[in-house]
């Protein structure tokens, strides 16, 4: 018997795992970080308040960094398509190609368009121009996690579609683009990357307060952080919910696995916590509330839940990482909605911007997104298993003829080359936050008398004056 070790199909999983994990920390991060220097610059250009301009341009350096290495990233998890997998390549090509191609086409070329403008125009365009361009930036990213999403999304919830010979054929792109469970993962997802760049930009700012320094920049950061997280976390929790309740209906495994689930029964109680056996199909240590679990996941005290013993074993996802990621997603999540009821509590009485303990909990919050975004990711793409296409291909099926030593020595040059790369960016963003927003450069507009504004121009003459 082969050890698990060497198994190619376990070590393709750990390998793909480990690429889209550090992929999808990035498109969490710029999707919302891209929104909040739309709303920086617009409000630069209402107001005219130079604090906005600081922030937009020091948060655009982050932005810079970030969007690269989601490029970055996001090109190498596509390439695992054809070499670790070529099987489920093969297979859904017909569907998923054309959903990859409409992103390229949408997000990456309007994203081309106007990064350059965004990122390096600041002096060489008019302001409007420039926001325009900020703008577009934004609405591109929300692109990329449209068509992104639904691909992913008709991986769990296949519409629209005829199989033939093993290859799946679009039938209806209406059906394949808007499947069932997309609109839910589509918002849960957006609002799950909005609140991970909000806590970032809270945690900087309270870091800010605490050593004294960027006082009005920190003092906006504060303000309208805490006015976003204490209405887009409770929002985030229904939307959640609603995600919850489609996953019932198309992927009941799945939700049993997530509450460590066993027996068929009404009322059913939710585990708080608990050790999942699933070799005796039971728990151990286990706290639970009676009949939460029935009134949370159908509206009903006494609702019915379809436990993991009504499956065959061979069609029941890995039991205890999903029970414990989402449990993690869900843990965090109750203290982002402590942070924003905190936050509010402590403005209404003025001490938003003084609380030293309250700016410290921001700052141990910083990576609250990234973890519970994470742990999202774990609690979906494993409660697929033992699926890739969901009830229509196997994982085991999926894979390409690639001997495990190869898979091996692939995931071992990826640990080390993400280890220096992503390593190296951070190492920047970390410095740039440690220099702050009190150093951006000047010229928020565009300076009239700025000396290389076009060739042959001289030195004293105004932009757009005949010499």
């Amino acid at each position: 018997m082969k050890s698990m070790a060497l198994d190619p199909e376990i070590l393709s999983r750990i390998q793909f795992a480990f690429v889209v994990s550090f992929h999808i920390l990035f498109p969490a991060f710029t999707i919302g970080l891209a929104s909040w220097l739309a709303m920086c610059e617009g409000m630069h250009l209402f107001t005219g308040r130079d604090v906005f301009r600081r922030l937009y341009q020091f948060w655009v350096k982050i932005f810079a960094v970030s969007f690269g290495m989601g490029v970055v990233s996001g090109i190498v998890m596509s390439f695992q398509f054809g070499t670790n997998w070529s099987v489920f390549a093969e297979a859904t090509a017909p569907v998923l190609g054309p959903l990859f191609s409409y992103e390229v086409l949408t997000a990456f070329f309007l994203e081309a368009t106007f990064l350059g403008i965004m990122l390096f125009g600041w002096n060489k365009v008019g302001p409007k121009l420039h926001f325009f361009a900020t703008a577009m930036v934004a609405i591109g990213t929300m692109l990329s996690a449209f068509w992104i999403l639904s691909a992913n999304s008709w991986m769990h919830t296949p519409a629209g579609y005829e199989l033939r010979d093993g290859v799946f054929y679009p039938t209806d792109w209406w059906a394949i683009v808007f499947n069932p469970s997309f609109p839910y993962r589509l918002v849960h997802m957006v609002l799950a990357a909005y609140l991970t760049t909000a806590f970032v930009i809270l945690g900087v700012g309270a870091w800010y307060r605490l050593k004294g320094t960027a006082h009005e920049a920190s003092r906006v950061m504060l303000i309208m952080g805490v006015a976003f997280v204490s209405i887009v976390t409770p929002l985030q929790i229904v939307a959640g919910d609603f995600h919850g309740l489609k996953t019932l209906e198309y992927q009941p495994a799945k939700i049993a696995a997530m509450e460590a689930h066993w027996d068929t029964e009404e009322g059913a109680a939710l585990a708080l916590f608990a050790w999942p056996d699933a070799e005796n199909e039971t728990n151990h240590y286990e706290i639970a509330v009676p009949n939460l679990a029935s009134l949370i996941l159908t509206h009903e005290w006494n609702g019915k839940l379809v436990g993991l013993k009504d499956f065959p074993p061979s069609e029941r996802p890995p039991v205890a990482p999903i029970f414990f990621s989402f449990r993690i997603m869900v843990g965090l999540g109750l203290l982002m909605l402590l942070a924003g009821m905190l936050g509010l509590w402590l403005a209404f009485r003025g001490r938003l911007l003084d609380s030293r303990a309250y700016h410290r909990y921001l700052v141990a919050m910083i990576p609250s997104g990234f973890i519970a975004v994470l742990a999202g990711w774990i609690t979906t793409e494993i409660g697929r298993q033992p699926y890739t296409v969901y009830g229509l291909l196997r994982t085991s099926d999926s894979l390409s003829p690639v001997g495990a030593p190869s898979v091996l020595a692939t995931l071992i040059t990826f640990v080390i080359v993400y280890g220096i790369v992503f390593g190296a960016g951070l190492y920047y963003i970390v410095r740039v936050v440690r220099t702050g927003p009190e150093k951006a450069p000047a010229h928020p507009v565009p300076d009239p008398y700025a000396t290389p504004a076009r060739p042959l121009s001289y030195p004293n003459e105004p932009v757009g004056e005949k010499s």
